[in-house]
């Protein structure tokens, strides 16, 4: 990944954070920013979360999609770049995978 990618994918990440917690209201749940992934070509970019409780993922996601449009005109207005990219939201699932494996280790 070149570091201009990772740049991009920081600011995004910060800026994504203020905007989420500024603009969504979740009730009774803590979302966190896991991970950014921006294609090469700064036209899209995969925002994965982390939800607790894990059983109000489903939930979690349905608030953000609800109000992509004002969160991607938003980022819009607060990036200086020539792109920017179009954003979605995914679930993070390497917590349920790390919880799994330490429930196989303890076995």
């Amino acid at each position: 990944m070149s570091q201009r990618i990772q740049r991009v994918n920081g600011l995004i990440k910060q800026e994504i954070s203020k905007i989420l917690l500024k603009e969504i209201d979740f009730s009774d749940i803590l979302v966190t920013i896991t991970n950014i992934d921006t294609s090469p070509d700064l036209k899209s970019c995969k925002i994965k979360i982390s939800v607790i409780p894990t059983d109000k993922n489903e939930l979690a996601l349905e608030i953000i999609n609800k109000g992509i449009y004002q969160v991607q005109q938003e980022l819009n207005k607060r990036l200086r770049l020539k792109y920017v990219p179009k954003i979605s939201f995914r679930i993070d699932e390497i917590e349920s995978k790390a919880q799994r494996i330490e429930e196989i280790l303890s076995m």
